[in-house]
């Protein structure tokens, strides 16, 4: 427990958070947050399903024939600015003074990340019109800026207020790709996705976007000035919502040695808690299924129709399972199950679910402890999520772990939680043969139609510390159970193979230039 002041007590007041929860996160900050244990890689057919084509077409199908019976929607976590994406030009930009010695080392530059082939490739990118428009607004001319070298000056206008101001933006609102009617934001080809894959029986379709309180003006404005375009199109009305990060889900920032650090007034560092802190946005969504992407992983019209069938795929799953789920929880809940309805559940847990209870020894148990464990195992929010092929992208992917209380199950895991000074930890990481592109679809309401608490199925022991600073001095920071990983812990979770074309992130600008974003 720390001791707090009168002031302390009315800022967290005025976050909506409880002390209670304050005195938790410092007593993660002493003592760390455990590793999760491997037992060892989810693969084809041990934990990974991978479907024919005639299966993969027969749950497109499905998907077609059943989605507009549910209140569906796409939650697109697109909160905070893109200033990662330029790193790289932002730090060029800064030092870059036009002398030899930079023009020199400028040109020794070598590969696809480089500032060198970004400035090469300058007119390829969507924004290249904007850019030219903002500069010539100013009295310059782009062409002539690029020709003379006057680099800095070109970045100016595209990374500060100066002129387009990318590097403050959210993703959402950059334009990402040129089409022959002009270019589009991120935003916008979310839009169409939507209109494409998400659509209730009165061809509404909806998108909800988790946005930063500073940038909520302009995504609004951004929405309105280009949705009407896609509602003609697709024929579809757009339903967009939006939700902010909540304050009461910020932690709390300690110094090296573990007591709140204060900023220079005097008044508690607080930090946003990650994007498992978007477990509260998703929990406040009303709709039956939803759809989860990230902001940045979209591609042109031209190879859509890949992401649309395998969307319909891993929905497809959902659907049929969630179908089934409701079904046997129905009988569990009415006492009214036969022997041999119960010994089909077990078998469709474990063969669909991957839920494992071992016949023989589940079969000496009493009926009324069999339904309970069935009943306990079934009645959770699902997840189906798309796993591609490890090609040596970053990031989380999905394992078998074992939990504290013995029981293995299936968990997406983020190399922060795995413990790689383990020798057999480490070699179970390495056998991984996919990983997580964040393409999940989930059913939130119970078997009665009533909301599932999502709350109630994180494991608050997976969070994570880091290191960080402020103002030249040192702390530490405390992240949530990401969104898809500890803060779904406890769900349903199916993994399904989905082809790598589906998976075209954005994580710096030059990615833009890649085939699949042209």
């Amino acid at each position: 427990m720390i001791n707090l002041s009168e002031r302390d007590l009315q800022q967290l007041k005025e976050k909506n958070i409880d002390k209670q929860k304050i005195d938790e996160q410092i007593l993660n900050f002493e003592k760390g947050f455990p590793y999760i244990r491997l037992v060892r890689p989810a693969t084809i057919s041990d934990g990974i399903f991978k479907f024919s084509e005639k299966e993969t077409e027969d749950l497109v199908n499905y998907y077609d024939g059943s989605i507009k019976n549910f209140d569906t929607i796409k939650f697109v976590p697109a909160s905070g600015a893109a200033s990662r994406m330029f790193k790289d030009l932002y730090a060029f930009m800064q030092n870059y003074t036009g002398s030899d010695e930079d023009l020199e080392e400028l040109d020794n530059q070598k590969g696809f990340s480089s500032v060198k082939y970004f400035l090469d490739h300058i007119e390829e990118f969507a924004f290249y019109g904007d850019l030219k428009r903002v500069m010539r607004n100013s009295g310059h001319d782009l062409e002539e800026c690029i020709k003379k070298q006057y680099f800095k000056l070109v970045l100016e206008y595209l990374l500060t207020s100066k002129g387009l101001d990318y590097a403050n933006k959210p993703k959402a609102l950059l334009l990402f790709h040129q089409y022959e009617g002009g270019p589009r934001l991120a935003l916008e080809e979310h839009l169409v996705e939507g209109a494409n894959y998400v659509k209730s029986a009165k061809d509404k379709s909806k998108v909800h976007f988790t946005v930063s309180p500073e940038h909520m003006e302009a995504f609004k404005h951004a929405v309105n000035q280009k949705k009407i375009k896609y509602e003609s199109k697709f024929r579809v009305s757009f339903g967009i919502n939006y939700s902010v990060q909540k304050p009461s889900t910020d932690t709390i920032a300690v110094t090296p040695d573990n007591e709140p650090f204060r900023n220079d007034e005097g008044s508690i560092l607080f930090r946003p808690g990650g994007h498992g802190a978007l477990i509260e946005n998703l929990n406040d969504l009303e709709e039956d299924i939803v759809f989860i992407k990230n902001i940045d992983n979209i591609v042109p019209d031209r190879l859509k129709p890949h992401t649309y069938k395998y969307k319909k795929v891993i929905g497809g799953y959902l659907l049929k399972i969630k179908e089934k789920i409701d079904e046997y929880l129905e009988l569990l809940n009415e006492g009214s199950a036969t022997e041999q309805e119960l010994e089909e559940m077990r078998a469709f847990a474990e063969k669909a679910l991957l839920i494992s209870n071992n016949k023989e020894a589940f079969g000496k148990k009493e009926y009324i402890e069999r339904v309970d464990i069935l009943f306990n195992q079934l009645n959770r929010p699902v997840r189906v999520c798309g796993m591609v092929k490890n090609e040596g992208e970053p990031g989380g992917g999905p394992f078998w772990i074992q939990e504290p209380s013995g029981k293995e199950s299936l968990q997406i895991i983020e190399k922060a939680q795995i413990d790689f000074d383990n020798e057999k930890q480490a070699s179970i990481a390495a056998q991984a043969t996919h990983f997580n592109p964040v393409d999940l679809v989930c059913a939130l309401n119970d078997f009665k139609g009533e909301p599932f608490d999502l709350k109630q199925f994180v494991d608050p022991s997976t969070g994570f510390i880091s290191e960080k600073s402020k103002d030249g001095k040192k702390l530490k920071a405390q992240e949530l159970p990401g969104l898809w990983n500890g803060a779904m812990a406890d769900w349903i979770t199916v993994f399904v193979e989905v082809p790598i074309i589906t998976f075209n992130p954005v994580k710096i600008i030059n990615d833009l230039l890649r085939d699949n974003h042209k």
